[in-house]
């Protein structure tokens, strides 16, 4: 089983868009079996895989989410019927994913991550870690889909991780974030001993034949750094794409060709680049 982060600090770079649609990428066209984690509070790649209804009715019937994996804390609930219960965590065996599809799961966000207080130092960085090891035998590849900021949250996706991706717009201001990230994830590394290994760099939201699609190609080929990080594929701005995906379409159920031939050369690249790490 492969672990797969997504990263970036910044915001509106395509990350979910991409986690989410190279999750069924992987499903339908190299018949794998995936599961797909939502670590981000505001749990976007949840919405882009449950209706709303589906995930109220979930909630409801008390579904696990993520929040099952870090809060260990016992908790009262007051009902008008049953009067107030004690509740206990889940155990990580315990927690069970939601089925999307045939050989496609989610383990679904939830905003009450940021209810949970969860600060550094408490070990519980760890447990997506040690809950994946607990379903290792059931899947080809973990999606982690990651909030666009420096958190305890990112820091235990990257723990749990073999490799991470960044997508990121081809934009100055998008470009200069990298280098930021790429410093954070060092420190996470030197703290914490981990071995994840940077996948790359895809382009997200790009508008071909522009000056700044362009410059952005020329200043990561430049780099020392980035310019082996560099995907050759990249993932135009179609903005049907952004609209549909909160209807549950991704983009393989889409009709534009040239967005699903380039999500499919994406994850084929991404594939190449982690058996290339792994040799």
């Amino acid at each position: 089983m492969k672990v797969i982060s997504f990263i970036n600090m910044k915001g509106g770079v395509a990350k979910t868009t991409l986690a989410v649609n190279v999750a069924d990428c992987l499903v339908r066209r190299k018949h794998a079996s995936v599961l797909c984690v939502d670590v981000d509070p505001q749990f976007n790649a949840t919405q882009c895989l449950m209706t709303p209804d589906a995930y109220v009715d979930h909630r409801q019937q008390n579904g696990c989410t993520i929040v099952d994996v870090f809060d260990r804390q016992s908790r009262t609930r007051v009902g008008v019927v049953e009067g107030t219960t004690q509740t206990e965590p889940r155990t990580l065996e315990s927690i069970t994913p939601v089925r999307i599809k045939d050989r496609f799961d989610l383990l679904p966000g939830s905003l009450d991550l940021y209810r949970l207080e969860m600060a550094p130092g408490q070990g519980r960085e760890n447990r997506l870690r040690l809950y994946l090891e607990t379903v290792q035998d059931d899947y080809d590849y973990v999606i982690i889909d990651t909030p666009p900021t420096p958190s305890v949250w990112m820091t235990s996706a990257l723990i749990a991780s073999d490799h991470y991706v960044i997508p990121v717009r081809p934009d100055p201001i998008s470009l200069t974030g990298i280098d930021l990230l790429r410093s954070i994830v060092r420190e996470m590394a030197e703290n914490f001993g981990l071995s994840t290994k940077c996948a790359g760099v895809v382009l997200t939201v790009v508008e071909q034949n522009t000056r700044v699609f362009d410059n952005a190609k020329e200043n990561l080929r430049s780099n020392d750094f980035w310019k082996e990080k560099l995907f050759e594929k990249f993932l135009v701005k179609r903005t049907q794409v952004a609209r549909q995906q909160l209807d549950q379409i991704l983009i393989l159920d889409g009709d534009n060709s040239e967005v699903k031939l380039g999500l499919a050369q994406i994850t084929e690249e991404l594939l190449n680049r982690i058996e290339t790490h792994d040799e």
